[in-house]
């Protein structure tokens, strides 16, 4: 059974920095597509980042030049370094494993941004 466990999450200021993991079951080469959502209070989730197996990483405009996806394929683990937050970042942080038949979701982390 494919499990994955996030954490990282926190409280920080405005302008600081948290990294984000993901840790699978499995071996991440099992994966064709690896994202990372988010979902603030009262909003829908969604889309932060996304890695297909081509090597090709999108990321929302939002968060664009401040989030960085990476993964560590030996600890089947991915990453988002997130950078210069800013309060609404505020939100559970999700990540997201697919093959062509499957998905799977973490359980989230907290990440609150606020002075």
């Amino acid at each position: 059974q494919v499990q994955l466990v996030e954490s990282g999450g926190g409280l920080v200021q405005p302008g600081g920095s948290l990294r984000l993991s993901c840790a699978t079951s499995v071996s991440i080469f099992s994966f064709a597509t690896m994202a990372w959502y988010r979902q603030a209070p009262g909003k829908q989730r969604e889309l932060v980042a996304t890695f297909t197996t081509g090597g090709t990483t999108n990321y929302a405009a939002s968060v664009k030049d401040r989030f960085t996806f990476s993964k560590n394929n030996a600890k089947n683990t991915v990453y988002l370094q997130m950078n210069s937050l800013k309060p609404e970042d505020t939100a559970v942080y999700y990540c997201k494993m697919a093959t062509f038949l499957q998905e799977y979701w973490g359980q989230g982390t907290q990440v609150t941004v606020s002075s």
